[in-house]
């Protein structure tokens, strides 16, 4: 088996004359936390659109877990084992948390979501309704599970869009700015439940952020993204002392942030 879990090749994404990723090269390797950084722009959440099936690229190969997935849908690729999250949360707010979660198993269930729900197959209705508990007691929203999604704090959206992600079973999870919005505590605490994931259900996380201590901390592999392009990768060592990354943040928050990590 590879040791890299996705292996993207030459992609190009194009929206009528703006190029927003340019023959982007990017490997995430099996079991890591690896994050993809970059100024506002430089087509990031392009890229995850694109490994997600969300959008499909004029040019290059996606390839997960050996298998070519660069023009499926995105339910297709979802049932080979992706999921993601989103930088602006996509919750059902008319739904209960729990609804919410079992949502995410359609690509598991074989009698479809829906059909369970109603009752159509009581076993698997059974069957969904207890993982979808369990999963909610993982994100930290046991006692959760009846309200509607809309009237969770903002930090407990961010949770069961998560279940909802693992509710499909991922061997790749994808999340888009997870910590977007959040105080430092909150952030701390997701910094430590992303490594539960990875250690404890033998994911691999891929993330977009824009906490510099948060992706210097958690990463193993840091990729940057700079108008399409990708300008570098390596360890989180590697990537603050890359001189073309500091100027490319140059003047930014971001920057300060590298320089910051580099004195700590």
């Amino acid at each position: 088996m590879s040791d890299f879990i996705l292996n993207v090749s030459d992609l190009v994404k194009r929206f009528g004359g703006l190029t927003a990723v340019r023959h982007v090269n990017l490997d995430i390797p099996r079991g890591a936390i690896a994050s993809l950084i970059g100024p506002n722009g430089a087509g990031k959440t392009t890229f995850f659109n694109c490994v997600t099936g969300f959008y499909k690229p004029e040019e290059g190969s996606i390839r997960f877990q050996g298998q070519e997935i660069a023009r499926l849908s995105t339910d297709q690729i979802a049932r080979r084992g992706i999921a993601r999250t989103y930088q602006n949360i996509r919750l059902f707010g008319d739904m209960t948390a729990l609804e919410n979660v079992l949502v995410g198993m359609h690509s598991r269930l074989n009698a479809g979501v829906w059909r369970a729900i109603l009752g159509l197959d009581r076993g698997e209705e059974r069957r969904a309704i207890e993982r979808g508990m369990e999963l909610l007691d993982y994100v930290g929203l046991p006692d959760q599970a009846d309200w509607l999604a809309a009237n969770l704090p903002y930090g407990m959206q961010r949770r069961l869009e998560i279940a909802r992600a693992l509710a499909s079973d991922p061997s790749l999870l994808l999340l888009d700015e997870p910590t977007a919005g959040m105080n430092p505590i909150e952030t701390d605490k997701m910094m430590g439940f992303i490594r539960r994931m990875r250690d404890e259900l033998g994911l691999t996380i891929f993330l977009i952020e824009h906490d510099m201590k948060l992706v210097m901390t958690i990463s193993d592999q840091v990729s940057v993204m700079d108008y399409g392009e990708k300008i570098a990768q390596g360890t989180p060592k590697q990537v603050q002392s890359n001189q073309r990354v500091i100027e490319a943040y140059l003047g930014t928050e971001i920057e300060t942030s590298l320089a910051e990590e580099r004195g700590a």
